[in-house]
Order: C-alpha cells, then structure tokens, then sequence
C-alpha cells in the first residue's frame, strides 16, 4: 500500500473502490441546524487527486450545493430539485 493511500484512508475515514482502480474517498461534517457538508476527494490509480469538492445537504438529507474546489474553482452551484450527482 503507498503512503498516499494509507494518509487518504486515515484522513477520509471512508471510501469508494472506482471502476478504473481510482478511488472516492470521503467525510462528513454536521452543522448547528442540521446541515451537513461532505468533502469528496476523487483519485486516480496512483493516488493522485483529479476533483476535490464538497456537497452541502440540507436537513432532510437533500443535496442542495455542491462547491467543486478541485481542478477549477467553480464556486458554489445550487442543485435542483429532483437532480442528482
């Protein structure tokens, strides 16, 4: 196991195995009103990261935001009712 991948499972906590041999790893963080943010970070074979972003729920567990940070900075863009990731 490479270095990388042994720092990316102790900080992400969680993961998905990807069908190209990448990975998507993730955690999330509650808010005070019952919202939460999850930071996903999505990695080739080798461990090197090709998107970084965060996804905001709402109370109810409903995408709402999603904040692509990585490659480019896209800034925050609202979700649609009845679309998904």
């Amino acid at each position: 196991m490479s270095k990388k991948r042994k720092e990316n499972e102790k900080k992400f906590g969680f993961w998905i195995n990807l069908p190209d041999g990448g990975r998507r790893y993730f955690y999330e963080i509650k808010g005070k009103h019952g919202w939460s943010a999850r930071y996903v970070k999505e990695v080739d074979q080798a461990e090197i990261t090709v998107r970084f972003y965060q996804e905001i729920y709402d109370q109810n567990g409903t995408l709402v935001e999603i904040h692509e940070k990585y490659p480019v900075d896209k800034g925050h863009i609202k979700v649609l009712k009845g679309e998904t990731k």
